[in-house]
């Protein structure tokens, strides 16, 4: 191999880091800019069997919303909620992306995470869970920030219930 043909090759090798890079970091930037400025809206967990509920360091969640959708809804599809007391979101509609939102209406993209990952040894910490907050945008982003129990705590690591 020639000295040019190894110089083409690092120098594709640190385009395709630089653009790794740049990526990873846009993807930061966007899942900040939904945690700083979204919407809080609690989703309901869906009962689970407490013998499956904990794996390890990784939960399975399972949404209210899933199970009340799963017929009509596909994943990544838009769809309306209703804030109600205690910002707990209720499915309302299907987005058509033509009807206006009411007060307390709010657009959440279908897309919905299976599963929350917390530190080795803190799983009796979150067994207390019943809601999933999430912040959503405008757009309808969400990101799943942290559980709570049933009276809305936030759920601390080292705080079982």
């Amino acid at each position: 191999m020639n000295f040019s043909k190894l110089k083409l090759r690092v120098l594709i090798a640190l385009l395709a880091g630089v653009l790794i890079f740049g990526f990873l970091n846009w993807k930061i930037v966007q899942k900040e800019r939904v945690i700083e400025q979204g919407r809080v809206a609690l989703l309901q967990l869906a009962p689970l069997d407490p013998r499956s509920l904990m794996q390890g360091d990784y939960m399975a969640l399972r949404f209210a919303l899933a199970n009340e959708v799963r017929d009509t809804v596909h994943n990544n599809q838009m769809l309306v909620l209703e804030i109600g007391e205690n910002n707990v979101a209720h499915f309302k509609r299907v987005d058509d992306g033509r009807t206006a939102l009411q007060a307390g209406e709010i657009r959440f993209r279908y897309a919905l995470p299976n599963g929350f990952f917390f530190e080795e040894g803190q799983g009796q910490a979150y067994q207390s869970a019943r809601y999933g907050e999430f912040r959503v945008t405008d757009d309808g982003h969400a990101t799943l920030t942290q559980l709570r129990d049933a009276a809305f705590n936030a759920l601390k690591r080292g705080t079982a219930r």
